[in-house]
């Protein structure tokens, strides 16, 4: 039974629920979800299966995320009416595809795949990495098949992994001698990672330098005053430099108004503007972009029943959706049906 396309270009994007979702994701991902939600088709994937490669020894921690990036994409603004949002768990033709598709690559290619380099090196795990965790590229590929999703919206560093989903793409498709799946295109921001607020690393909320969706007007502002700016300008006469400068690189990531930015910066490197009056603009650009998250939020907090019979109906949805593509995928391949 063919799978029918849907009219509109699939997005496939998602999260590992690991921890709350803060600024970094909503520049990263979080804002494109929204923007592109009515001209897409767009399906969210809570990858807590993912998540369990490198959290295994606790899945409490898991589970109990998976409604708290829930609540962190409806307070964003992502429509439950128009985006389907899943669980990955509880999606069987994921984990079947993932396995057939690790006969399609080997160790040593995910093994070169840079992401999966970076991350093994960052977690310290050297040879004694899971094998969960190694094949997480391939997981990603079946999860982005069983969609038949054509753009995924990614941060640059996650842009290898696309690459290799394709290769699997390409190895299923001439195995099976059809143009069976459609190829990714990554979707990278205009905005780059957003280094955290100490300037010193990637914005994590396990490094204690991220900032919520869901911060108050006092985390908001305790933040902004910590944030790294240029430690050569003491006063406010000295000239200032601007790269570098997580203060204004915060600016030009949430800043809508770019002529106020570059007056910013223009007295700032001139000299005669004080961190103080800067880092002011940015905590009322921050706080009126988190206020509205953190009111929806909480609303939809106040009922969880709500979330979770929508959980239900996307994850019911989006079951039936891979389901119809393994089914597919296993015929080509010549796997008995009984």
């Amino acid at each position: 039974m063919s799978v029918l396309l849907s009219p509109k270009p699939v997005i496939l994007t998602g999260d590992r629920p690991t921890g709350n979702l803060h600024i970094g994701h909503y520049a990263g991902s979080l804002k494109n979800r929204v923007a592109l939600q009515h001209s897409h088709e767009q399906f969210i994937l809570l990858a807590d299966l993912q998540a369990f490669t490198d959290n295994a020894d606790n899945p409490e921690k898991v589970r109990r995320n998976v409604l708290e990036v829930a609540l962190d994409y409806l307070a964003a603004g992502i429509d439950p009416e128009v985006t389907t949002i899943c669980v990955q768990s509880a999606l069987p033709a994921l984990a079947e595809l993932t396995f057939l598709y690790m006969n399609f690559v080997t160790v040593s290619r995910l093994e070169r795949n840079p992401t999966i380099k970076s991350e093994i090196q960052m977690r310290g795990f050297e040879r004694d990495v899971p094998a969960g965790f190694l094949c997480y590229p391939v997981s990603q590929a079946a999860d982005i098949t069983a969609f038949k999703a054509t753009l995924v919206p990614v941060g640059e560093d996650q842009a290898p992994l696309i690459e290799q989903t394709n290769e699997i793409i390409r190895r299923i498709n001439r195995q099976t001698k059809c143009g069976l799946l459609p190829e990714a295109q990554a979707l990278i921001p205009e905005t780059g990672r957003l280094p955290g607020l100490d300037g010193k690393a990637k914005m994590s909320k396990s490094l204690g330098n991220a900032l919520p969706l869901a911060a108050t007007s006092e985390q908001i502002r305790d933040a902004v005053r910590r944030m790294y700016t240029d430690p050569d300008h003491l006063r406010a006469c000295d000239p200032g430099k601007v790269e570098g400068n997580v203060v204004f690189t915060y600016l030009d990531a949430f800043c809508e108004d770019r002529a106020l930015v570059d007056d910013l910066k223009t007295r700032y490197r001139r000299g005669g503007l004080g961190d103080k009056a800067v880092k002011k603009q940015l905590e009322d650009v921050l706080d009126a972009l988190i206020r509205p998250m953190r009111e929806r939020r909480a609303r939809y907090a106040a009922e969880p029943a709500y979330v979770l019979d929508m959980l239900k109906h996307g994850t019911n949805k989006a079951r039936e959706r891979t389901q119809a593509t393994l089914d597919e995928i296993r015929a080509a391949l010549g796997l008995f049906a009984f």
